[in-house]
Parts: C-alpha cells; sequence; structure tokens
C-alpha cells in the first residue's frame, strides 16, 4: 500500500468518524431540546397551583 493510499484511506476514515460525532451531537441536542420544552410547558400548566 502506497502513502498516497493510506492519506486517502486515513482522510475517509476522519471524514467518517466526524460525520458520525455530528450525527451523535445533532440527535442528542434536539433531544435536549425536546425534554426543556415538555418540561417548560408542564410547569407552565401548573403555574395556577403553586403558592408562595
Amino acid at each position: 500500500m502506497g502513502e498516497k493510499e493510506r492519506l486517502y484511506l486515513t482522510m475517509r476514515n476522519t471524514g467518517v468518524i466526524n460525520m458520525v460525532i455530528g450525527i451523535t451531537i445533532l440527535s442528542a441536542g434536539t433531544a435536549a431540546g425536546v425534554l426543556l420544552l415538555v418540561s417548560g410547558v408542564k410547569l407552565l400548566r401548573r403555574k395556577k397551583s403553586i403558592t408562595f
């Protein structure tokens, strides 16, 4: 295997890993956003029953 082929394979593998990490972070961010929205809606619905 030549040096250029190894460089190409390394670049390809790095690209694939970066895409996987990006998709994972995007999914985690979306899930966190949905959870925050749901908890915010629950708090707003219970606002009347909270007394200080």
